[in-house]
């Protein structure tokens, strides 16, 4: 995600003025085909550029970056930080909170979009953050997307991310089950497919992953690791709010099961794996 957005800034002639990646020969690639700077830590980033953006896997990684020995916040005075991975609620306040007392301004930038979206400049991003650097920053943001919606609090993206994809993740494990029995049952899953898409079972997974679940292309957009990862993040603020979230819970337990089987970075679409006759999660 966060190459495919800095060639797409660069494709927009802003200054991409440092890359940086924990493993630094990704960064090196990536800086060589833009023509710019791949730094040696996170400190020369913030040193180099005015507006930082982030893209980690998970709440340990927006520790690592924030509060690690070599930390975005040095220097980070005056800078702006956009912060787009899909992490808890709290670690995105807790980062917030500590740029504003280095002087910083942050914005929580959640994608509900893919790799494909970051390099065309189609992402639906949600904003959560002060209004006013929102506003700041909207045309740079815009240049990244088709859709663009402030939520309020910076803690507010990263609650309705959780959902987007709680919900992406349960309706794409119903899918793998509707067609995984109609396959048991010797459906001819293109007829089957197409009467989804004209009925109540209609759904944007279904236009995504349908026929990759059949044919078995797993070719990894959205991971079956990060799919258990947001569905826990959703799990832990439904327990905070004491709503019950059984689909949720088992939509989890399904991916967590592909992890387990050693399938995690294959697309989300691999929790059809798990259903379809024959398969049992075996042969990956």
């Amino acid at each position: 995600m966060g190459a495919n957005m800095a060639r797409r800034l660069a494709e927009l002639d802003y200054e991409v003025v440092s890359i940086y990646d924990h493993h630094k020969p990704i960064a090196e690639a990536i800086a060589g085909e833009l023509g710019t700077k791949a730094t040696a830590s996170l400190a020369e980033v913030t040193s180099a550029a005015d507006v930082i953006f982030t893209v980690v896997s998970d709440d340990a990684a927006m520790e690592e970056i924030f509060f690690g020995d070599d930390s975005l916040l040095q220097g980070a005075e005056g800078k702006t930080f956009i912060n787009c991975a899909t992490v808890s609620p709290e670690s995105h306040k807790t980062a917030a909170d500590a740029a504003s007392k280095a002087g910083a301004k942050t914005l929580a930038a959640s994608m509900a979009s893919s790799i494909t979206q970051a390099r065309q400049g189609t992402l639906y991003l949600m904003i959560g953050g002060e209004e006013e650097v929102f506003r700041e920053h909207e045309d740079l943001l815009k240049d990244m997307s088709v859709s663009l919606r402030y939520v309020g609090p910076v803690e507010n993206a990263a609650r309705i991310k959780a959902l987007v994809n709680m919900v992406m993740n349960i309706n794409t494990a119903g899918l793998a089950e509707g067609l995984g029995l109609g396959a048991a049952l010797g459906l001819d899953l293109d007829v089957l497919r197409d009467i989804f898409s004209q009925t109540g079972a209609n759904s944007r997974v279904l236009e995504t992953d349908g026929e990759d679940m059949v044919i078995r292309d797993h070719e990894c957009y959205f991971s079956a690791s990060h799919a258990a990862k947001d569905s826990g993040i959703a799990n832990a603020i439904a327990k905070q709010a004491g709503v019950a979230t059984p689909l949720s819970q088992a939509t989890e337990a399904q991916y967590r099961k592909l992890m387990e089987v050693g399938a995690g970075d294959l697309d989300k679409s691999a929790i059809a794996e798990l259903t379809f006759p024959g398969r049992n999660g075996k042969n990956l």
